[in-house]
């Protein structure tokens, strides 16, 4: 018996001692963040101070902050809440972002104040942890009663009435989470303004994701910082985030730390050898088919890194008869079968030419690097209207079931009419007076009974025929429908994926042009859709556009506008339709950005916009050892053709939109037109170019590289202490690198005269015994053998850079008045006791709007850059074969400067020359290469020759003593006077410059004419 009471006695003290562990060592901290991004709401430092005052008064711990950075696990962990106080805009990246969710599913608590609900609008983790978004507010503070919901809750337990009256900054929500417990409401019968009805949230709390979360509404103004109900109210919500102040639990998060930027990397295959590339598809074998607007089906192949031209379709490509108009059809899209390496089908969408206006669904056999134009089977085609621009999509996809998608584009004009008194001015094209119908986008996108501005789903059977699959937006059979339609109303869906598990379809949608809203006459101004069907549906274009803003129903016979259309209810009454009137409820898009900055999406950017959808990526379905880490899984891969950015789009596991991020942003792309997966799990590019309707030099096809282990040092700086000097030269060199992984490194150094030294710390100590031009670099190694080059610097023996002073008397030498004369004279001192050849000083003036270090000697720059070229080539072998004005072995100097006075490229022609060497221009002599010189030293010789050709006006030097009357223009406050000397070189060694510069900047006293 007594061991029995002491086994449990001892599981008892056991149990209660294991909890007691969970618990932090003494008083709970939390962190107030009060970031903005947005508007900044004055009552922060009230609010800041009331809380700290709270946790005195408490035993709560406060820190608060400002700095982002903060948001990262080591930091978090510390704290058992989280307060974001009036936080507004997009004030976390992606991974602070990851950070914050791994807090809370350890189980941390957050507290949001007031605008905590107007920030991370594109976050929507963060949307349902907070519990909605500020969608507006009436003006000023009204007053108004706050109806208390449940008082037996920490934050409303201090409430013995049902009503709170107060005065404060009433927000309206969109996007409330129906899974929070309401506390408070407002009753919007007792103010002017209210947007939410009967129930109108003000204040609640939830557990969320593992962690706990209170918001309140309130705490606009300053005084509600002072308030006694609002204070207990706001304590109330942080004890509970507080919760039991428990040591968190990360092994139960499940949000993974995206990986840093520079762990991708792009690898170039072919580059500018693209015209107009459209779409690719990437063989079992990794080569590749490129599709090409004007025709040309492209092969890169990966084994001999070679492109060819495997195939050509005779395609409309541009307006045969309506000048000026850019035609946007020919070859538009290009896929691989599902079952390529047995079937050998390669599917094309192209606009056949001849005198049938339709697009074509065909496929060919492509097998042994032949594309069988004979082999066609014409699979569907789609009516087109030609002669007109634009929109075409032509994007082809599979998706699970070997289903085919294709897309296709409304085929309307977007523009005005010429000569039109009503017209689209950007808005929903709806024009259906008779003749018009290119205006009216209701006859294509809007209609169930055409192809055109849909996104096709249809099984392509053995014998080139199709089936219907079932789950289609319309039945088979269904009159006024086309059955092959998936989903309907899109503009121009350019490019489409379908996530190869759950076969959800993905695309991004161009929208329209105008600027503005429009809202009582036209409609919404133009949004980019980023869309996603998990099933069939009308996508509502051009009825509607991005998250359902409704356009109004327009006459362009006498410019009168209608009622706005109904996303629950379209009508497509247009005179042009040819299908239903009734058609299925519009779907939002999940993302959608205005050419100008967006409060939802404000990572988008500005500017010019096209959006595209890229891959789902799945790393179990690849293997290769440059596949994304498994932190990719499921997410959408999208991006803009304009804007250049790439973006990793996360869902909830429902299929809903969560958030983007940036994807692989280091990485620079000129006009990305279609990403690809290969089978190896690279990410492909295929780059259009920046220009339009032409062959680029910056189109390209590459891929991205993902680097999962070791990363090489980062070389920050290299110095070194003289880069000139007598022998024997003495240096110090110096380099600044890190490592990533924070490896132990070693150094290599180069010292330019085939010598190397390795040293275990970032400095090394040489002499050079010997007369020469040498260059120092060092390679940085970490202790995985990875490692890092850095520049190489120069550095002299056997010439000592000459030293340059300018003295300024008889005035202020800061200082300069318009008008009146500044006296200076230059001094040049040589090192080695050469003596000073006055016609290699050189002295100039400049005036500048500013004090910009980097333009301090702009003025004298390409001529002194001509003196010491100069210098150069009567120090070098070069004064061998080649005078001045004489004729010698090789031509002269003058010659040559004439011979390439006109080349826009001469000076880049000669640099390569002068260091590569080469033979046959002029003679038979060759001219030897000299490829110790750097780039800099190889334009200063060229600039030198082309001086003697010039027919402008040269600028001279001022004397190396005298005087100068500033005369600045309008605007100009800082004078630069500059000087240099250039020695003529010593022991066979290079000839060296010395330069210095002295500002004065404008007497602040001095009036708008230039007198005081």
């Amino acid at each position: 018996m007594k061991n029995h009471i002491a086994l449990v006695l001892g599981l008892f003290i056991l149990f209660f001692s294991s909890c007691d562990s969970k618990k932090r060592e003494g008083e709970p901290r939390i962190l107030v963040f009060s970031k903005t991004m947005g508007f900044k709401h004055a009552s922060i430092p009230n609010g800041l101070e009331a809380i700290q005052k709270l946790g005195m008064e408490n035993k709560i711990s406060v820190d608060t902050t400002k700095n982002a950075d903060i948001f990262n696990d080591d930091d978090l962990k510390k704290y058992s809440a989280v307060v974001f106080l009036s936080t507004t805009g997009n004030i976390l990246d992606a991974k602070q972002e990851a950070a914050f969710e791994r807090y809370i599913q350890a189980g941390g608590g957050f507290v949001g104040v007031h605008a905590a609900t107007d920030t991370e609008y594109d976050w929507g983790w963060y949307g349902r942890l907070v519990g909605a978004y500020f969608d507006s507010h009436p003006a000023g503070t009204p007053e108004a009663d706050f109806v208390i919901k449940d008082n037996t809750f920490s934050a409303t337990s201090m409430f013995s009435d049902s009503i709170w009256h107060r005065t404060d900054e009433l927000y309206n929500f969109k996007k409330l989470n129906p899974e929070v417990n309401v506390l408070m409401t407002v009753d919007e019968n007792t103010y002017k303004g209210g947007k939410n009805g009967e129930h109108h949230p003000m204040s609640w709390y939830h557990e969320y994701d593992g962690g706990r979360a209170f918001y309140t509404a309130l705490g606009h103004t300053a005084e509600s910082f002072s308030e006694d109900l609002y204070l207990k109210h706001l304590l109330g919500g942080i004890q509970y985030a507080i919760g039991k102040n428990e040591i968190l639990d990360y092994t139960k998060v499940t949000t993974q730390i995206p990986p840093d930027s520079d762990r991708f990397t792009k690898v170039p295959l072919k580059f500018g050898e693209f015209f107009e590339p459209t779409e690719m598809a990437i063989l079992p074998n990794n080569d590749i088919l490129v599709s090409q607007r004007r025709g040309e089906i492209m092969l890169y192949k990966a084994a001999t890194e070679e492109l060819s031209q495997v195939g050509f379709l005779d395609v409309y490509h541009k307006t045969l008869n309506t000048p000026n108009v850019n035609a946007e059809e020919g070859l538009m899209g290009l896929q691989k079968d599902p079952n390529f390496e047995t079937n050998h089908w390669i599917y094309v969408y192209y606009s056949p030419t001849g005198d049938k206006w339709v697009n074509r669904l065909s496929r060919f056999k492509f097998e042994n690097d032949v594309f069988d134009m004979a082999s066609e089977q014409i699979i569907l085609e789609v009516d087109s209207q030609r002669e007109i621009c634009c929109h075409t999509a032509g994007s082809i996809a599979f998706g699970p079931d070997n289903m085919l998608y294709l897309s296709t584009g409304d085929n309307s004009t977007p523009f005005n009419e010429k000569g039109a008194k009503y017209t689209n001015k950007g808005y929903a094209p709806l024009n259906d007076l008779p003749g018009k119908e290119q205006y009216d986008a209701r006859r294509s996108s809007g209609n169930t009974n055409d192809l055109r501005g849909k996104i096709l789903r249809i099984k392509v059977n053995e014998d080139g025929s199709y089936s219907i699959p079932e789950g289609n937006l319309f039945p088979v059979g269904t009159a006024k429908t086309r059955p092959e339609i998936f989903t309907m109303g899109h503009r121009n869906p350019y490019r489409i994926s379908v996530d190869p598990k759950k076969g959800y379809v993905y695309w991004g949608d161009v929208g329209p042009d105008a600027r503005v809203d429009s809202l009582d006459t036209r409609g919404p101004r133009g949004y980019d859709e980023m869309n996603q069907a998990r099933e069939a549906g009308n996508f509502g274009w051009p009825l509607f556009v991005a998250d359902n803003k409704p356009y109004r129903d327009y006459d362009y016979a006498t410019g009168e506008s209608g009622e706005a259309f109904d996303p629950q209810k379209p009508i497509n009454d247009s005179k042009n339709n040819t299908g239903l009137r009734e058609l299925p409820k519009a779907m939002p898009a999940y993302g959608f950005y205005p050419y100008v900055a967006s409060q939802e999406f404000p990572q988008t950017g500005t500017g010019g916009r096209n959006a595209m959808a890229g891959p789902v990526y799945y790393s179990d379905l690849y293997h290769g050892p440059n596949a994304l880490p498994e932190y990719y899984d499921g997410k959408v891969l999208v991006y803009d053709w304009i804007r250049g950015w790439m973006m990793a789009v996360s869902l909830f596991p429902n299929g809903e939109f969560n958030k983007m991020e940036p994807f692989a942003d280091q990485i620079k792309v000129n006009n990305l037109i279609d990403m690809e997966v290969g089978p190896d799990g690279r990410v492909y590019l295929l780059e259009y170019g920046s220009g339009w309707f032409s062959k680029n030099d910056d189109s390209a096809l590459s891929y991205i590289e993902y680097n999962g282990g070791n990363r090489p040092p980062v070389i920050e700086n290299i110095t070194v202490d003289k880069t000139s000097g007598k022998i024997p030269l003495t240096i110090t060199a110096k380099v600044e690198a890190r490592d990533r992984e924070q490896d132990v490194m070693t150094y290599l150094w180069d010292l330019g005269n085939g010598e190397t030294k390795e040293t275990t710390t970032p400095q090394i100590t040489y002499t050079y015994e010997n007369v020469g031009d040498y260059f120092v670099s060092a390679s940085v190694v970490d202790a995985k053998k990875a490692s890092a080059k850095s520049e190489a610097l120069n550095v002299v023996a056997g010439n000592t850079r000459p030293e340059v002073s300018i003295d300024i008397s008889g005035g202020s030498s800061s200082f300069f008045v318009p008008g009146e004369a500044v006296s200076y004279k230059v001094s040049v001192v040589d090192p080695d006791g050469s003596v000073i050849d006055a016609d290699n000083i050189f002295v100039s003036v400049d005036y500048l709007e500013g004090m910009d270090e980097a333009s301090l000697s702009l003025g004298h720059q390409e001529v002194s850059a001509a003196v010491t070229g100069k210098a150069l080539t009567l120090a070098l072998d070069c004064k061998t074969c080649h005078k001045e004005k004489e004729k010698s072995v090789g031509p002269m100097y003058r010659d040559i400067a004439e011979k390439y006075k006109n080349d826009k490229k001469g000076l880049s022609y000669l640099q390569g020359k002068i260091i590569s060497g080469g033979s046959g221009v002029w003679g038979e002599v060759t001219m030897p290469a000299h490829p110790n010189l750097t780039k800099d030293e190889s334009r200063q010789i060229g600039l030198y020759i082309q001086s003697l050709a010039s027919t402008a006006v040269k600028k001279k030097s001022l004397p190396a003593a005298g005087s100068i009357v500033p005369n600045p223009t309008k605007g100009e406050t800082v004078m630069v006077i500059t000087a240099s000397y250039t020695d003529n070189g010593e022991n066979n060694v290079k000839p060296l410059t010395g330069s210095k510069s002295v500002v004065l900047q404008k007497d602040a006293n001095t009036d708008k004419a230039g007198a005081k």
